[in-house]
């Protein structure tokens, strides 16, 4: 079995399968992913995060791929994490994000993971956070990250990117539905995709306006794309590069990034009061006992809940 140590000496080696045993070990949730990435911390954080997110059918797969190819140009070594969901019933996902970008398989500048929600909510994996420090040690310049697509629930992209792109389509029905509260929020670089469709100019309208009346410091610019043609991707770049240099002004991309990090503590500290919940078997049989109070209504959930907090709370002094 191979130890946290000897993956860590891969991994600073530079060799690509240390990536990926890293990041499979961060979804099984297996503690030697935490302990390499703990003892390279320090070294994180060079790498810039993109997101990109919206409806599903959007095009985000295939922005990505375009997006790939314009980094390469450049000399960039890219990664690509794409979430697909995971079916509640199976525990499976389909995974097929990287068929559309094949023509980069062969590319050793290019590493490409696709991942399952598992059940987490909010567009992303669990292990998504940990995938981007494994990235960005590999050495990655730029970190793309595909959500899942799954509407005004996917707004966990912002707080793990410096960027987040937020793709819409025309002919969805009414544009407003698909930019509800919520969504607005999380893009801040707004781009109608599959714009040689007929209502793409009326999209773009109506996204606009929306923004005009909801927006800060930052009011999101909205461009005009054709993905599979590599049209507009200039304009769409400019943006990000617009925004990110807005962000670097005073303390906002400071500010950017303590936000992500409390979120993301806050949600291992989460993390952690489950997993040690759920391996007592005293405190298994303990919620059972509650839940069948709360179901013959003997007990409420809210005192139910400070009963386990008072035995997780007292198992640890």
């Amino acid at each position: 079995m191979k130890t946290a140590q000897s993956l860590g000496l891969a991994l600073d080696q530079g060799q690509r399968r240390a990536v990926a045993r890293l990041i499979t070990w961060a979804e099984r949730n297996d503690p030697r992913a935490y302990q390499v990435l703990s003892e390279r911390y320090a070294n994180t954080g060079r790498a810039f995060v993109l997101g990109v997110s919206g409806p599903p059918g959007s095009g985000k797969s295939t922005l990505t791929d375009a997006f790939i190819r314009r980094l390469r140009a450049q000399g960039q070594r890219v990664g690509v994490i794409a979430v697909d969901p995971t079916s509640p019933f199976t525990g499976g996902a389909v995974l097929g994000d990287r068929v559309r970008m094949n023509e980069h398989a062969t590319d050793r500048e290019v590493f490409i993971r696709s991942m399952g929600t598992r059940g987490h909510l909010g567009g992303l994996s669990k292990a998504t956070s940990a995938a981007i420090l494994a990235l960005d040690l590999y050495g990655c310049d730029t970190i793309i990250v595909e959500t899942v697509g799954v509407g005004q629930s996917e707004v966990d992209v912002m707080r793990v990117c410096d960027c987040t792109l937020m793709v819409m389509v025309p002919g969805l029905g009414d544009e407003i539905q698909a930019i509800k509260a919520g969504v607005m929020e999380v893009g801040d670089v707004f781009v109608v995709n599959k714009s040689d469709l007929a209502g793409a100019r009326r999209t773009a309208r109506e996204l606009r306006a929306m923004l005009d009346l909801n927006h800060g410091e930052w009011r999101p610019p909205v461009e005009q794309i054709i993905a599979t043609q590599a049209e507009g991707l200039d304009a769409a770049w400019t943006a990000i590069e617009t925004f990110i240099s807005f962000n670097a002004e005073g303390n906002r991309a400071y500010q950017r990034r303590f936000e992500s990090v409390k979120h993301e503590l806050l949600g291992l500290m989460q993390s952690a009061i489950l997993e040690k919940a759920s391996q007592s078997q005293a405190h298994v049989l303990k919620i059972d006992e509650l839940c069948a109070q709360i179901t013959r209504r003997e007990l409420d959930p809210y005192s139910a809940l400070n009963q386990v907090l008072a035995i997780l709370f007292s198992a640890t002094r």
